[in-house]
């Protein structure tokens, strides 16, 4: 009798919020899994389920890497030691993306190393939101579904119906990401240039491009401590906007990066819900990425093409 392969779907404990969503878009049960906790702080994972021959996804962000990252790779290493037939590692938000090469000397390519731990733990596919660089996907060897979050974000802007739209980025880095949206909309874009003496400090920035009278869009991967979001909003509020809201994939948002979001001038931050945010803001609206990870998981699954998701 040909024993067909089923899709189980199972999370970590730090992204248990997303995944039980996209179980839930799916149509199937989150799976069973537990997780023991040692006196010293040592935890042992489990899947409380047979999952031989079974194509296995596992969900978790992992962000503050470290511990989130060590217990997908344990989950990884149990469902082989399982006899899983594949395991998918679905990451919305892969952390130490940032470490994606070395600008400057004795220092690691951390995301590099982040790919060889998946790898060697037997990984057999990736599924992301958003990397911080395209280059990441190359430092796999096996498969990497790179979604893209303008897939949700595009149709919640277009409900927004602003007058005068306008993109920009809050750095060089962002450039094609803004064109991109520009293009979808019809739009132009401006880019603001940053230097930096040290991580998460902003010396100084300069606007390039015309935003008088506009409605700003500024547009991110990742919102970390929100200081160069926040300057970049108030320079081009500076130089004449009618409005600035940003729209971020990934939000960070560390130390008090919520408080100082509140007490900003940006209209209104649009987020991924690819990592929870510690608070609700009036500020803050989350966009789910659930249908779309349920979706691709469906895809997957039927050998079909993901390209056509943006088609937008």
């Amino acid at each position: 009798m040909e024993n067909k392969a089923q899709v189980k779907i199972f999370s970590c404990r730090a992204t248990r919020y997303l995944a039980d969503k996209i179980a839930k878009e799916y149509g199937a049960p989150l799976g069973q899994s537990d997780v023991a906790i040692f006196s010293d702080g040592e935890f042992r994972p489990s899947y409380e389920e047979n999952v031989r021959g079974n194509d296995v996804f596992i969900v978790q962000s992992t962000f503050t890497p470290s511990d989130n990252l060590f217990e997908l790779l344990l989950m990884i290493d149990a469902a082989k030691r399982a006899s899983a037939r594949s395991i998918i590692a679905v990451m919305p938000y892969f952390g130490c993306a940032r470490q994606d090469r070395k600008d400057k000397p004795r220092v690691p390519i951390t995301s590099k190393l982040v790919a060889n731990l998946l790898m060697a733990a037997g990984v057999s596919r990736i599924i992301t939101i958003d990397l911080h660089a395209d280059q990441i996907q190359g430092f796999f060897e096996t498969p990497v579904d790179h979604l893209y979050a303008s897939s949700v974000f595009v149709p919640h802007l277009r409900t927004l119906n602003l007058d005068n739209l306008m993109f920009a980025s809050p750095d060089t880095g962002g450039t094609r990401r803004a064109s991109m949206y520009a293009k979808i909309f019809g739009t132009g874009f401006a880019i603001c240039y940053k230097q930096r003496s040290k991580p998460n400090v902003v010396d100084k920035m300069e606007l390039i491009g015309d935003v008088e009278g506009k409605n700003v869009v500024l547009l991110d991967d990742i919102l970390d401590t929100g200081n160069t979001m926040m300057k970049a909003a108030d320079l081009i509020l500076e130089h004449g906007a009618k409005s600035v809201r940003a729209v971020v994939t990934h939000p960070v948002l560390s130390g008090n990066a919520i408080d100082r979001i509140e007490k900003s001038s940006l209209t209104e931050l649009i987020v991924s819900d690819t990592i929870p945010t510690s608070r609700p803001s009036d500020k803050i609206t989350v966009i789910s990425v659930a249908k779309l990870l349920a979706e691709v998981i469906q895809r997957v699954e039927a050998c079909q093409s993901i390209s056509n998701l943006y088609d937008l």
